[in-house]
């Protein structure tokens, strides 16, 4: 809980810090990278630094934070803070790096407004950062010790490399040692890291595309303007060993009977394909539907298992949107306003960016509460900053 000294001083000064803290951000990166180069290999995303949206993700986490403390007294973002540290701990940050940021953050900050900060307004910020880091290394504890191994890492072999529509693939791994291997929840994903040509090496996340449990298969969309994609399709190669973390994400599928809508577009359909599949294998008599959009038929990376598992579940709808038309799908963007929705659905969703605001805008429109829909952001998450 913020303090009674401390609440005041944010409230006046949050609209400040939050038109600044755009360009607070890149100096703090700059100040850290400088310090800290060898966080730049296996943690964080270097494209994501040149393009921006790493600094736009810290800016929207600080700001949204210190916008619930001062709206909320007393309670946190539990929803926002929960999908950090599961990103966090994906990536296998540590409780001493919390104060490495910490140095260089309010570095960066003492410089942007050093004509306006005083000791207070420091403080107040401070109280701030350290209320938002605590409740994250609370939760990464948690999250470290519930893992069935301690180690940040381990090596998989590549058992196969299977095309997945144009210009994906789908990778099935296997252990490479003993290291105990943690059971995984349909939803969830795993880091993989690799190594560049320039010796570097980089971390994404991809979601769990097939069955969960103690199997590891992930499905990735080659991204050329991109770093790890291109290293996955070209160089790794059926027997190659991935460095991979243990399975983390809060986007799973909740207990229960009530209906579930499962809606993707392009490469999102990954956790909502391994979601499918766990309901499909265990039989479920919950009504489900499943919507899809894509550019053109031939792009959609899971089709044939996702027909197959709406198949399987007997009672099961699929509805299709694609902008290049195909029989037995609808034409453009997809659109709740045309789907008679089950009542009481809990709504997963993944895709890009504007389709899920706008299709998460719609489902609220449609009567579905926002504690029911479930969004899962892959790269940066930029929903808060926007």
């Amino acid at each position: 809980m913020l303090s009674d000294k401390s609440r005041p001083v944010i409230e006046a000064t949050l609209p400040l810090v939050g038109s600044r803290i755009g360009q607070i951000t890149p100096k703090f990166y700059s100040r850290l990278f400088a310090a800290h180069p060898e966080l730049l290999d296996g943690l964080f995303s270097r494209s994501n630094q040149r393009n921006g949206t790493q600094q736009q993700a810290l800016a929207g986490s600080i700001a949204a934070f210190a916008t619930h403390l001062v709206n909320n007294p007393g309670t946190l973002p539990e929803a926002v803070l929960s999908r950090i540290a599961h990103r966090h701990a994906s990536l296998g940050i540590t409780e001493s790096q919390y104060q490495v940021v910490y140095e260089h953050l309010f570095a960066a900050i003492a410089e942007d407004l050093a004509e306006v900060i005083t000791p207070g307004i420091a403080e107040a910020w401070t109280e701030v950062y350290w209320l938002m880091a605590d409740a994250l290394i609370k939760l990464e504890k948690g999250l470290y010790a519930a893992q069935a191994n301690d180690r940040m890492w381990a090596p998989w072999r590549v058992a196969a490399k299977t095309p997945a529509g144009a210009g994906s693939v789908t990778f099935t791994l296997e252990p490479a040692d003993e290291t105990p291997v943690t059971e995984a929840i349909p939803g969830q994903y795993i880091s993989v890291k690799v190594q560049l040509p320039d010796g570097l090496r980089q971390v994404r996340q991809y979601s769990l595309s097939g069955e969960a449990g103690t199997s590891r298969t992930f499905t990735t969309k080659r991204d050329d303007g991109g770093e790890v994609s291109p290293v996955l399709h070209d160089t790794v190669q059926p027997g190659d060993i991935l460095e991979i973390s243990n399975p983390y994400g809060e986007i799973t599928l909740k207990d229960g009977g009530g209906p579930v809508v499962l809606a993707s577009a392009g490469i999102g359909c990954t956790p909502t394909a391994s979601i499918l599949r766990s309901l499909a294998e265990s039989g479920s008599d919950r009504q489900v539907l499943v919507l899809h959009a894509e550019s053109t038929l031939e792009s959609w990376a899971l089709r044939s298992q996702m027909t197959a598992d709406v198949e399987r579940l007997g009672g099961a709808e699929l509805q299709l949107w694609l902008e290049t038309p195909a029989d037995g799908a609808k034409e453009g963007f997809m659109s709740l306003r045309e789907v008679d929705l089950p009542a009481d659905a809990s709504l997963y969703l993944c895709g890009p960016l504007p389709f899920m605001k706008n299709i998460r805008n719609e489902a609220i429109n449609a009567g579905i509460p926002a504690t029911r829909i479930h969004y899962e952001v892959f790269g940066p998450d930029i929903w808060q900053a926007s």
